[in-house]
């Protein structure tokens, strides 16, 4: 069994918040001010718990775009819960479930 790392419920929940809150925290897909402080207080807490994550966060500071952003969400959350919370964020919550419930119940 492969060693799976283990984060801090702080880190993902405002991980969640900042993929979720897409539309307020980004703009031209780029972590605006708001988007920026939540960010900074979720590396900070993630690089406490795992400094080996420097690297890629230091290049996400750097660049912050919604493809940095989502490169460390996914070694947080994985890659298919961050994929479902951008698209919900991105397409709305209805769409999604629409589109992930293809089978017509008619």
């Amino acid at each position: 069994m492969p060693y799976r790392r283990s984060f801090g419920s702080d880190v993902k929940a405002l991980l969640r918040k900042l993929l979720l809150g897409y539309r307020s925290y980004f703009s031209n897909d780029v972590l605006n001010s708001e988007g920026r402080k939540i960010f900074e207080e979720t590396v900070r807490m993630l690089i406490y718990e795992h400094p080996e994550f420097k690297p890629i966060i230091r290049k996400t500071r750097r660049n912050p775009t919604i493809d940095n952003v989502l490169k460390v969400a996914k070694l947080v959350l994985g890659d298919e819960e961050v994929e479902r919370l951008f698209l919900i964020a991105t397409r709305g919550y209805f769409r999604f479930w629409i589109s992930n419930n293809s089978a017509s119940p008619y």
